[in-house]
């Protein structure tokens, strides 16, 4: 008869020793184990191979770093079992956006042969929907409506920027393209150092806004406002991120939104230099 074909396992976990331990107990368990020692050769291993099951440590050594590699492997492995580990006890009580992409949360240092029955019991169970893992662009796309309603809340507290009296649509009408400029940047990256995309709409605003009355440090607050509004979306889906991305996404929205900035405070103070002089006849 055929020899049947073991459950391939990924083990993430930068303590060596636990590491090589895990894996032998897993590998008397009747898996087939690959192990990493860090995110970089995680995410390696996933991209070049089909899993069954990921155990992952969430420290190594940074916070959160074991959400990189789940992930990844809900990208590249949607019905993949994924099991998080960690060394802390109130983890289990806090992980509920940890919990929307993991199937379980295991608690360091119980007994290993626990971990070996979890992993089978989630293997045996019905499995539950594919757990959607969405970039951030899509994200912001999605959200833009809200993250656009959210940012005009914030500006209406503000005195000193309601000062200027604006209908709502005045007062956003520059955000849809912000948001599609975004989203853009986004899903075409620039290179690390290289100068933002030139928008002729950030100019456009910052003519519009010195017509309107604002101030240069008016704009920049609004500015300041949006990059807060943005990722507060972002910490609202935290259940669907793909946190393999989202750190270079959010130097991205940053670099973006301030290049937009800096266009159109360029634009504002050009118009006001030609303002000041004297109108010869």
């Amino acid at each position: 008869m055929p020899e049947m074909t073991k459950t391939r396992l990924l083990l993430v976990d930068d303590d060596d020793d636990l590491r090589e331990t895990l894996c032998l107990i897993l590998e008397h368990g009747g898996f087939e184990v690959l192990s990493a020692a860090n995110v970089n050769d995680a995410l390696k291993l996933i991209g070049a191979n089909i899993f069954d099951v990921l155990v992952s440590d969430l420290h190594m050594p940074n916070d959160g770093d074991g959400l990189t590699v789940v992930s990844a492997m809900r990208h590249s492995n949607p019905k993949a079992v994924t099991i998080i580990f960690s060394a802390h006890p109130e983890m289990k009580a806090a992980a509920a956006a940890i919990l929307a992409q993991t199937d379980e949360v295991f608690v360091k240092p119980q007994a290993v042969v626990n971990l070996v029955e979890m992993i089978r019991a989630k293997m045996k169970a019905e499995p539950g929907p594919v757990k959607v893992v969405s970039t951030v662009a899509t994200i912001l796309e999605d959200d833009a409506a809200v993250t656009i309603k959210n940012w005009l809340l914030r500006v209406d507290a503000d005195k000193h920027i309601v000062w200027v009296k604006l209908d709502d649509t005045k007062r956003t009408a520059h955000l849809p393209q912000l948001f599609r400029d975004l989203v853009y940047r986004l899903r075409n990256p620039l290179e690390l150092g290289s100068h933002a995309l030139v928008s002729a709409a950030a100019a456009e605003h910052g003519l519009l806004r010195r017509e309107q009355g604002y101030t240069a440090a008016m704009m920049v607050e609004e500015s300041r406002m949006l990059q807060v509004s943005i990722f507060q979306t972002l910490q609202n889906n935290l259940h669907r991120v793909n946190f393999s991305l989202v750190l270079i996404g959010v130097m991205a929205i940053a670099d973006e939104v301030d290049s937009q900035l800096a266009q159109a405070m360029t634009a504002y103070i050009g118009e006001s230099k030609v303002d000041s002089l004297p109108n010869i006849a």
